[in-house]
């Protein structure tokens, strides 16, 4: 090899070697696009067939479940629909972040009939559903089932004709805070104050359903929702109620009242609840200082399954 051919060899090395180390770079910054995508994917696989967290916005299945409240729910047990897969909406998103909405973060596919390995829930499952026509998850009590009369009469649930066992329980006392204000649209005139703070001091009723299945509800005086029917519940569709009787949107109420437009279809179910992960109380800021102050004591960990008498 001559000299000015080696030299123009000499010349050309370093050139050659800086497009490689720009390819590896833009390889390396590929792998790392993909290596995000193929996590996101999997969360979102887990997320629509396996189990999601889920936030609890309101007090309409107190005293069981607080706002505040975080819990895992279960997509598998009754098989999965069209409201089972988690879409996110991208612009809901940025909405929520910036300008503080309370839109649903993911879209629902229309809707579309049967279920994939189905098996209907039991009377007194706690479920989330999306009301017909609907984009967001409502939580709720599964109380009757296909062919199932349901009434309600002065408060008291009367289930294919026979009264529901209810008994009279010693009151809740759920602390007051920023997540349970015990004010003028919630229990106004139900705070009380104590040596240890100030509470909800909330009425409570216990009630066991036909297959043994108990829970506590409160039973706030008269509402609206106090008598309603006798219906008889179609199939593939299931009567849904809150624990907290006077203060619940549920399948007693019309969709334009907020509530589930009566028995709902078995497509609409997206989860069974399992346990609580953790609790917040509302005062949780940007200053991460302030999260461990904001979590409730005694609650995570907690069972969602109902018991039996």
């Amino acid at each position: 090899m001559s000299e000015r051919t080696e030299h123009a060899a000499a010349e050309l090395a370093p050139a050659d070697e800086t497009e490689t180390k720009k390819e590896s770079r833009g390889q390396l910054i590929w792998r790392e696009i993909k290596g995000l995508f193929w996590v996101l994917l999997a969360v979102l696989a887990f997320h629509s067939f396996i189990a999601k967290p889920f936030y609890i916005p309101s007090e309409s299945m107190m005293p069981n479940l607080l706002t505040g409240d975080r819990l895992v729910v279960t997509k598998y047990p009754y098989g999965w629909s069209y409201v089972s897969p988690t879409i996110p909406n991208p612009a809901a998103i940025l909405r929520n972040l910036l300008l503080r909405s309370s839109e649903p973060w993911t879209i629902t596919l229309p809707f579309m009939k049967g279920r994939v390995m189905r098996s209907l829930p039991e009377r007194g499952d706690v479920v989330i559903v999306t009301p017909p026509g609907g984009n967001q998850d409502y939580i709720k009590r599964v109380i009757g089932l296909p062919g199932d009369t349901v009434e309600v009469r002065d408060g008291r649930l009367i289930l294919n004709g026979k009264l529901v066992p209810a008994s009279l329980r010693p009151p809740a006392m759920i602390p007051v805070d920023a997540n349970s204000p015990c004010g003028i649209n919630q229990f106004w005139d139900r705070k009380v104050e104590t040596a240890d703070g100030a509470f909800c001091r909330l009425p409570i009723v216990h009630e066991t359903l036909p297959n043994g299945v108990s829970y506590d509800t409160i039973d706030d005086g008269n509402s609206q929702g106090d008598n309603f029917g006798p219906i008889r519940i179609p199939a593939d569709r299931l009567f849904l109620m809150g624990d907290n009787r006077d203060h619940s949107a549920d399948s007693r109420f019309s969709l334009a009242e907020q509530g589930l437009g009566g028995p709902v279809p078995v497509e609409n179910i997206g989860g069974r609840a399992e346990f609580l992960t953790f609790s917040l109380d509302g005062t949780t800021r940007l200053n991460p200082l302030t999260w461990l102050q904001a979590f409730r004591d005694g609650r995570a960990g907690n069972s969602l399954r109902p018991a039996k008498d």
